[in-house]
């Protein structure tokens, strides 16, 4: 991992991988979901409204990725003092809470059919909503800190990300502790209850989802870098003239 502490050896890397990424993930992500959409079979109880799931869950799952993300590059950060760590959890923080947004929505186009509600209380739900929150706690910590002159020196962000970080089993596990509307896992490790006529279009959309996001964030990681050089730039030449 400090092989790609030097900023100049991550934008190498990154230069080339983030087409890539973001190029691959949006053919595969688009293209089962328009499978799924147009070719796909629609489900023998819900119908038609189960095609929304081939967005639903890999928002879902990568909205968590997103935070899980960003509680390792947060213990990075503290323990290692890894000198990208903190450029990488900020720069996953707006793609995540994006992708819970999308999350929240779509959960509650499919779950108005399917519940004849838009929304409850439950623990899902909520819990996918106080993520949404803590996103946008996290971006507003760290624009704060950037904003102060901290920047990398403020612990603050780090250590709100791995508090945060405790939210994540909570989701995963709200369907199985509490009463719940919202079913259970329909995958789990080495099983799945899903036809293969669902769960292949829906693994593909997640590899690309998972993909894009993954481009998304070195495009990010990227601008924030050539943001701080051009600063430190700046501070040179502010210097030079005193």
């Amino acid at each position: 991992m400090h092989g790609f502490a030097n900023p100049a050896r991550f934008l190498r890397l990154a230069r080339w991988l983030t087409p890539l990424l973001l190029v691959t993930g949006l053919l595969l992500a688009g293209g089962a979901m328009a499978w799924g959409v147009f070719v796909g079979p629609a489900d023998a109880l819900q119908g038609d409204s189960v095609r929304i799931l081939y967005l639903h869950v890999p928002t879902a799952w990568l909205a968590m990725g997103g935070w899980t993300a960003i509680a390792i590059a947060s213990l990075t950060e503290i323990v290692w003092r890894h000198p990208l760590a903190s450029i990488a959890a900020r720069a996953t923080a707006a793609p995540g809470a994006v992708f819970a947004a999308i999350c929240l929505a779509t959960g509650s186009i499919w779950g108005r059919p399917a519940w004849g509600t838009w929304w409850v209380w439950d623990g899902r739900l909520t819990s996918m909503l106080v993520l949404l929150f803590l996103y946008f706690g996290y971006m507003a910590l760290s624009s704060a800190a950037e904003q102060d002159g901290a920047g990398g020196e403020s612990r603050i962000p780090a250590i709100f990300g791995l508090v945060g970080a405790v939210n994540i089993p909570v989701i995963h596990y709200s369907v199985l502790w509490w009463n719940s509307l919202h079913q259970p896992p329909s995958i789990s490790m080495g099983k799945s209850a899903m036809a293969a006529d669902f769960l292949v279009p829906l693994l593909v959309a997640t590899i690309g989802f998972s993909l894009l996001f993954g481009g998304i964030v070195l495009a990010r990681m990227r601008a924030l870098l050539a943001d701080m050089q051009a600063q430190a730039r700046l501070r040179r030449k502010a210097m030079a003239f005193d």
